[in-house]
This record gives structure tokens, sequence and C-alpha cells, in this order.
């Protein structure tokens, strides 16, 4: 009957039955069933989608293509969400003879398809704003917003994405232009271009004067630059040329000793400057613990290791 009145080809549904538990109440256990049965509809659309992923992937490896088609280019993302619009159900009926209670929920294929379209396509309209405005950041050398712009497309593009394969799973016929493949696969090529220039262009200016016990060096500095560079930076020799301004002020003092090993401690101040923008974004005073044989040694320690406490304290404004 239900079979009749829901064919599948135009409904995804859930349908299950059982007795109320021990201790449990008769509402309790129609409410329990209900959701087992609204699970088994969200499991059906997700096998649905899996299904024509991967009989797509497996028919795009035949022809040898290099690249699966990207309708399907976010399968896991997609079988492990399945976003249900209009869903509609019944309240779960008990048979008075048996006591047995019946759930059964629905969803129209073309209601859900309609709900999908329309948010994918203002997904896809949201990501080409962010990713204008990440352009005109650029332009404007907002480096550091522009990457925040362009994050926030990233994740509406892989929104688009699990849209498009269920749409592709709902209707097998829908054509490329509904889906708009050629739309997406542009603002997808926009996007990495332009991450790929922001990442090359951050430029670090780093002015240090560094001390162990009264002696000049670059340790920090050293360390420092080693850790930014796993960071995509590159270095300018002037402050005009570059995007930040790192001013480091580092000491190292001898504290005392511990299980017959000296400990010094390195004082560090730190200034970060935003150049484009003409003004300091962050600023901190702290001191690093340094352990060895001797004192030089042990201030040595301290300051090297000072350098990933600057990166992590420094790291919300330069990634």
């Amino acid at each position: 009957m239900r079979e009749v009145e829901f064919p599948s080809a135009a409904y995804f549904s859930g349908y299950t039955q059982g007795n109320a538990r021990s201790g449990e109440t008769l509402e309790d256990a129609r409410q329990r069933l209900l959701r087992e049965a609204q699970g088994l509809l969200i499991e059906s659309i997700r096998v649905t989608v899996r299904s024509r992923t991967e009989s797509q992937t497996v028919s795009t490896r035949t022809n040898r293509s290099e690249r699966i088609d990207a309708v399907f280019a976010t399968k896991v993302e997609t079988d492990t969400e399945v976003e249900i619009a209009g869903m509609n159900f019944d309240t779960p009926f008990v048979d008075p003879q048996t006591n047995v209670i019946h759930a059964f929920a629905w969803v129209n294929r073309v209601e859900l398809s309609a709900y999908h379209i329309a948010n994918m396509q203002m997904n896809i309209t949201q990501a080409e704003g962010l990713l204008q405005t990440a352009r005109d950041l650029e332009q404007n050398g907002e480096k550091i917003q522009a990457r925040r712009q362009c994050e926030a497309a990233a994740q509406l593009i892989i929104k688009v994405r699990q849209s498009q394969d269920l749409l592709t799973a709902i209707d097998s016929s829908i054509s490329a232009e509904g889906l708009q493949l050629a739309r997406t696969e542009a603002l997808q090529n926009q996007l990495l271009q332009t991450y790929a220039r922001l990442a090359q262009a951050m430029i670090m200016h780093i002015e240090s004067v560094e001390n162990n016990f009264s002696r000049s060096t670059t340790l920090l500095t050293n360390r420092l630059r080693a850790l930014l560079v796993e960071k995509d930076f590159s270095f300018a020799d002037n402050t005009a040329q570059a995007d930040f301004l790192l001013k480091i002020e580092a000491n190292t003092r001898q504290h005392g000793v511990e299980h017959g090993l000296t400990v010094c401690y390195a004082d560090v101040v730190i200034n970060l400057f935003d150049v484009r923008r003409n003004r300091s974004v962050f600023q901190d005073e702290f001191s690093q613990k340094g352990i060895s044989t001797t004192s030089e040694a042990a201030g040595r320690r301290a300051l090297e290791d000072a350098a990933p406490t600057i990166i992590s304290k420094i790291s919300q404004w330069i990634e």
C-alpha cells in the first residue's frame, strides 16, 4: 500500500515497526520508532548517493581519465551528512489488536531537489562574493584578511559539491547546467589561484636584538626564520618590502640549579606590526626556560625554544 501511495521513483521513505520496551511508555516508544523511521529515510538517501558516486567513479576510471568528475569529488562529506528538507511523517500508528507500533517517514524527491538547487545556487553566489572581496583585499595589501575570505569561500564550495552529489542521486537525468558545474569549476579555479598568490606573497621582516649573557647572537632569529619558512613566508631586508615587521628583544639570565644542571631564562619582548595597515597588531612579553650543563648552553636552549612560543602567539595574525 505504501509503495502505491509513495512510489520510490517519487519519494524517499523510511518505515519501521515494533513494540514498546519494558518500562517504556507508549509515547516514548512512538517517538523512538519515529526517529528510527526518519533515520532509515536518511540512510536510503545516503545509499543512493553512495551508489551513484561509486558507479560514476568506476565508470570514470574505466575510461582512464586522470580526474574523477567534479560532481563526485566530495563523496565522504556527502556520505556522512545529508540535509533533509521537507521531511514528513505520520503520527506512529498503534495496531489495537497486536499493540505493534508502525512508523513511517517520507520526503518528495522533487521538493528535496528544489531545496538543494536553491541552496546550491545561494552558496555559489555567496562564494563568488567572498572571492571578489578577497581579490579586492589582496590588491590593497590586506593578505591575511584576503586569505580568511578564501577560507570561507572554500567551505561554501564544499557545500555546493555536497548538493551536487545529492542532486545527481535524486535525479540521474539532471544536466551539467542544472548542477552549475561550469560555474563551480570556474569558482574553484579562482579560489586555487588566489590561494596560490597569497601563499607566495607573505613577507616578513625581522628586527631583533638578542643577547646570551651580554654576548650578541641570532639564535632566536635563526630558529624563528626556519619555522616561518614552513608557513610559506619569505623575508625582506627592509620594512618597505614586507607585509609584517616583527621586533624582538631577548636577553638571558641565570636562574639557579636543578638536579645538577644550570637553569636559565630568556626574557623576550615581541611586537608585531602590520606594515600595510601601519599599526601594531600584537605585543607581548614572556620568559622561556632553558636547562643545560652550562649557563651559556642553557641560555642558548632558552633562546631557541622561545621561537615556537613566538609563532604560537602571533599565529592568529599571520595565518
